[in-house]
C-alpha cells in the first residue's frame, strides 16, 4: 500500500469536525464527520510515511515548518482533532499515529549546564522577540481571567495578584520566586504586598531585563534577582517565609523533580507556604511514547518534561510537605494561549524579518497546539498550595483571595 493509500486509511477513521485534505497529486478528500470542512490540510509534496509512522507530531511539525504542508483554517482545531482521536485505533496507536503536543522526555539527568543550555534555548530568544506578544509585563505564564473579554494585561494582572494572595503575605516577609521570569510578580509582591523578594531565573535575557526593571523602579533595596540554579541557591542555607513558582517545573525534567521538592522544603520557613504553578498531563506519558522524540521537545522546549498531578503530589507528600489546596486553571490557559496567537499573528511580519519564516511557522504550530491540548484536556495546569509544618494561621475559606 502507497503513502497516499495509508494516509487515506488513516484519516477515514478520523472522528470528530469534518476536514479536507489536498493531496501532492491534486486529489483530495473530506473525512470526519459530515459537514462543511472545519479546516483543510494542504500536502504539497510526497509524504514520508515511514516518518509520520514512527511519529507524526516530529514529521508533521517538521513538515509544516518546512512550507511542505499547509493548513488553511486554525491549526489549533487540526491539533485538537488528533488529539481527540488517539485512542480510536490501537494498530495505528501502536505505530505513533495521531501524538501531538506532547513533551514526553526529560527522562535523563542533566547537568546544570546543560539545563542553563536548555532554557537559553527557548528564553535567550532575545527580549525584543518576547515583546512583540507577550502584555507589558512580560508574563510568560497562564493568566487569570474573570471574563472571557478580559483583555491579556488585566488577566495576567489578576493572574500575579490571585497567586500572590493565596501566599496570604504580610509586609517584611521574604518571598522567593523560582523561575522569575522578567521580573513581574517580585516587583508586584515587594510595591502591592510590602514583602522583600527575591527572584532567581537561568536566562541571561530575563535578568539582564530584570535588574533594569528593579532600577527603573527605584527597588534595590527590596528586589534583587540571581542568575542562579535553585539547588545552588538551597545549598547557601537561606531561607524564605514564603516560596512561588510559576511555569518553571516544566522545565526540570522527571529525574529531578524529587530533587526540586526537597531544595523547595530547605528553602523554606517552618511556618512557611509555597505555591506551585504549573503544568500537568492528565494521565501518565504512554510506555510506547517514552522514548519517542516529540517535536516540541526538540524545537520549542528542549529537555522538558509535564508531570501528573498525581506525580508532583506524590513527591511532594514524599518529602513531607502538607498540600492545602489545589486549583486546576486549565480554561485560563487556552484563554491565555488564543490571546498570545492573536498578537503573534499581529506582529508576524516583525517576527519573519527578525528570525525567519520557519520560525514563524515554528513558533505559529507550537502556540495554537498548546491551545488544543488545553481545550482538549489532555494538559492541565494546577496551583498546589503547600506548607512543611501545620499552619493555622491560613484563612478558613478562599474568600480573601477569591477576585
Amino acid at each position: 500500500m502507497n503513502a497516499k493509500h495509508l494516509l487515506h486509511d488513516l484519516f477515514s477513521r478520523a472522528k470528530g469536525e469534518p476536514f479536507r485534505v489536498v493531496y501532492w497529486d491534486g486529489s483530495s478528500g473530506c473525512y470526519g464527520d459530515e459537514g462543511e470542512p472545519v479546516f483543510t490540510v494542504k500536502l504539497l509534496k510526497p509524504v514520508d510515511i515511514g516518518a509520520f509512522i514512527e511519529n507524526i507530531a516530529l514529521a508533521f511539525g517538521e513538515a509544516y515548518m518546512n512550507g511542505d504542508i499547509e493548513v488553511e483554517g486554525d491549526l489549533a482545531d487540526l491539533v485538537a482533532l488528533a488529539l481527540r482521536n488517539i485512542a480510536l485505533e490501537s494498530s495505528w496507536r501502536s505505530m505513533g499515529m495521531f501524538r501531538f503536543v506532547r513533551r514526553v522526555t526529560g527522562g535523563k539527568r542533566r547537568s546544570l549546564k546543560q539545563q542553563q543550555k536548555d532554557v537559553a534555548a527557548h528564553y535567550d530568544l532575545g527580549n525584543a522577540f518576547f515583546r512583540l506578544w507577550l502584555d507589558e509585563t512580560m508574563t510568560y505564564s497562564c493568566a487569570f481571567f474573570r471574563t472571557p473579554d478580559d483583555t491579556i494585561e488585566e488577566a495576567q494582572r489578576n493572574k500575579l495578584d490571585y497567586s500572590l494572595k493565596k501566599l496570604r503575605l504580610r509586609p517584611g516577609e521574604r518571598l522567593l520566586d523560582i523561575g522569575s521570569g522578567w521580573g513581574a510578580l517580585i516587583l508586584r509582591a515587594a510595591e502591592q504586598y510590602g514583602v522583600y523578594a527575591m527572584g532567581i531565573t537561568l536566562s541571561q535575557e530575563q535578568y539582564n531585563a530584570s535588574l533594569d526593571a528593579i532600577k527603573a523602579r527605584g527597588l534595590e533595596d527590596r528586589v534583587q534577582v540571581r542568575l542562579q540554579h535553585y539547588q545552588q541557591l538551597a545549598d547557601e542555607g537561606v531561607i524564605f517565609d514564603k516560596i512561588i513558582s510559576i511555569g518553571m517545573i516544566e522545565h526540570v525534567g522527571k529525574p529531578h523533580l524529587k530533587e526540586f521538592v526537597r531544595c523547595v522544603r530547605k528553602l523554606l520557613a517552618p511556618q512557611g507556604v509555597a505555591l506551585l504553578h504549573h503544568i500537568t498531563l492528565r494521565t501518565p506519558t504512554p510506555e510506547y511514547a517514552q522514548h519517542t522524540v516529540s517535536w516540541e521537545q526538540k524545537y520549542i522546549f528542549p529537555g522538558g518534561y509535564i508531570p501528573t498531578l498525581p506525580e508532583m503530589l506524590g513527591h511532594l507528600s514524599e518529602q513531607g510537605f502538607i498540600i492545602l489546596d489545589v486549583e486546576n486553571l486549565r480554561p485560563h490557559y487556552r484563554l491565555t494561549l488564543d490571546r498570545w496567537s492573536e498578537r503573534f499573528e499581529q506582529n508576524v511580519a516583525k517576527v519573519r524579518e527578525m528570525y525567519g519564516e520557519r520560525f514563524v511557522r515554528m513558533w505559529r504550530l507550537y502556540l495554537r497546539g498548546a491551545s488544543a491540548a488545553f481545550r482538549v484536556g489532555t494538559h492541565g495546569v494546577h496551583q498546589t498550595l503547600v506548607s512543611k509544618e501545620v499552619v493555622d494561621s491560613l484563612p478558613l475559606t478562599r474568600a480573601d483571595i477569591c477576585p
